[in-house]
């Protein structure tokens, strides 16, 4: 099942630059919460640091809180290779690893966890997860084909395939479809509405289409000026931040009249 995540005056820097700026959230289990605003405002940035990829980018860090399950990421007993199991990452860009084959890219998370896993159960992991991704049936006469082969729809499908195979809580997206054609970005819409069932998920997107499609929540970020931090705006359930926004500013971005 997916775990609730808690965010709590989270303040996001690179370096001196606070780069978001007091982020209060709370995320809800088993379902679809969208981060949308303009470029700049800091969405992917308070996506990253729900898995401490941020912290990845020399001189980068936060202070506050992200809670998982009432657990909090940023104490200092937390290892977060261990954080960036329970929570799984799916990136713009479909980004399978170009020398491993179709099933060898499924495995490589587990792989990387040192969990030592026999042939059976790694073919049952396999199909387990192709199957998950909705991927299974258009790949499995081809396991040991490149995953790099795969079309661009294929390859994001099986990222996604990849990182549910260490079984997470959660699946973090950004922009998961902004590279993908029109068919393609519905099958991976489909998918993500599928995968609530397991998993609590939180996806950037620029697509307002996609939004108040897929989501059951939806985040909405901006920022004041260029250099300012970014900040979160309004939160509400999507519902009412497509029909009827109780923020100016929200409004005139889903309407189109921003900037």
């Amino acid at each position: 099942m997916g775990q609730r995540i808690d965010v709590n005056h989270l303040n996001i820097y690179y370096g001196d630059f606070l780069a978001v700026e007091d982020v209060n959230i709370a995320i809800q289990p088993n379902k679809v919460t969208a981060f949308i605003g303009p470029s700049g405002c800091g969405k992917s940035t308070v996506l990253r640091t729900l898995d401490r990829m941020h912290e990845i980018i020399p001189g980068a860090h936060v202070k506050g809180e992200v809670k998982l399950e009432g657990r909090n990421l940023y104490a200092k007993d937390i290892d977060p290779v261990e954080v960036r199991r329970d929570v799984g990452m799916v990136f713009q860009r479909a980004n399978p690893f170009p020398t491993m084959s179709i099933r060898e890219n499924v495995l490589a998370g587990v792989r990387l966890n040192n969990r030592k896993i026999n042939k059976s159960d790694a073919d049952e992991l396999v199909e387990w997860a192709l199957r998950g991704a909705n991927l299974w049936n258009e790949v499995k006469d081809r396991l040991d084909n490149p995953g790099i082969g795969l079309s661009g729809g294929q390859q994001q499908r099986l990222c996604i395939a990849r990182a549910v195979a260490v079984h997470p809580q959660v699946l973090l997206m950004d922009e998961p479809c902004s590279a993908l054609d029109p068919i393609s970005t519905l099958a991976v819409e489909d998918l993500i509405n599928e995968l609530k069932n397991d998993y609590t998920i939180v996806i950037v997107t620029h697509n307002m289409q996609q939004a108040a499609r897929i989501a059951d929540y939806t985040a909405f970020f901006n920022l004041k000026a260029v250099g300012e931090p970014g900040h979160l705006t309004y939160f509400s359930d999507t519902n009412t931040m497509f029909n009827n926004p109780q923020n100016e500013e929200a409004e005139r971005y889903i309407s189109g009249r921003f900037g």
